[in-house]
């Protein structure tokens, strides 16, 4: 007697076609996508990283040339440049960024100035229309002939106000001196003006400020090397590389 469950021998099912079922071939898929995203989502901060790295080596650059600039100029002069000129009124007239132009090979831009007028002054309109990369960051959201590049001025600073200052005079050492430093955005000048705002900028600035490097500022020192110098850096440190003979302890920074 035929048992009534008895359906007959059992059929193998077919596998599909290309030896995969439709299942495992969306499991599959997943997987792939998950992995391109994964990697996706590793090298997107490394691009950053890397889009961030090129303009703050430029940066750095500059403001390695400004340093060497300047020891240039104190070799021709036997001192560092003043801040800014004077007219017979004690009126400023060009910065100290206009002084540097022969020793950074700007030598005919040099010449089409008037020193004997006013940095703004429509006998000065080349200079005054020419944009300088030296003098400005890749990063820093500005006119192309404004800086952020700022000297630290002062009668106790690196740069005396109407005179130039010699090396002897820096008693701090030569590594523990702020020479020029970076400000943000908002305090940007035009690279001629004998303008470098308040130094004391140096001594608050934080990540709330629209800087041009994350995390902190570049700043060149008395003896010409280029540091990162951090947001989260203490004021008594900040003060102490400020000034030329403090005598203050800097450690490190």
């Amino acid at each position: 007697m035929t048992d009534p469950l008895d359906f007959g021998p059992e059929v193998p099912q077919e596998p599909p076609k290309g030896g995969r079922s439709w299942t495992r071939f969306v499991l599959e898929c997943g997987a792939a996508v998950f992995a391109i995203l994964f990697l996706i989502a590793l090298l997107l901060p490394a691009q950053r990283n890397v889009r961030e790295a090129g303009p703050r080596i430029q940066c750095k650059n500059n403001l390695k040339q400004l340093g060497m600039a300047i020891h240039s100029y104190y070799e021709v002069y036997g001192s560092l440049p003043p801040a800014y000129t004077v007219d017979a009124n004690g009126k400023p007239l060009h910065s100290w960024r206009t002084l540097l132009l022969p020793s950074l090979g700007e030598i005919a831009l040099y010449r089409t100035i008037d020193l004997s007028k006013p940095w703004n002054d429509p006998a000065n309109e080349l200079a005054f229309k020419t944009a300088l990369p030296t003098f400005q960051c890749p990063s820093a959201n500005i006119s192309p002939t404004q800086t952020t590049y700022m000297a630290m001025v002062g009668e106790d600073f690196c740069f005396h106000p109407t005179r130039g200052r010699t090396f002897s005079e820096i008693k701090d050492g030569m590594s523990n001196t702020v020479m020029i430093f970076e400000t943000d955005s908002d305090h940007a000048v035009h690279w001629m003006s004998p303008d470098d705002g308040d130094p004391k900028w140096f001594l608050s600035f934080s990540e709330k400020n629209p800087i041009s490097h994350k995390g902190g500022i570049q700043m060149t020192l008395m003896d010409g090397s280029v540091r990162m110098f951090d947001v989260a850096s203490p004021v008594a440190i900040r003060e102490a590389l400020m000034t030329i003979a403090g005598g203050e302890t800097v450690g490190e920074f």
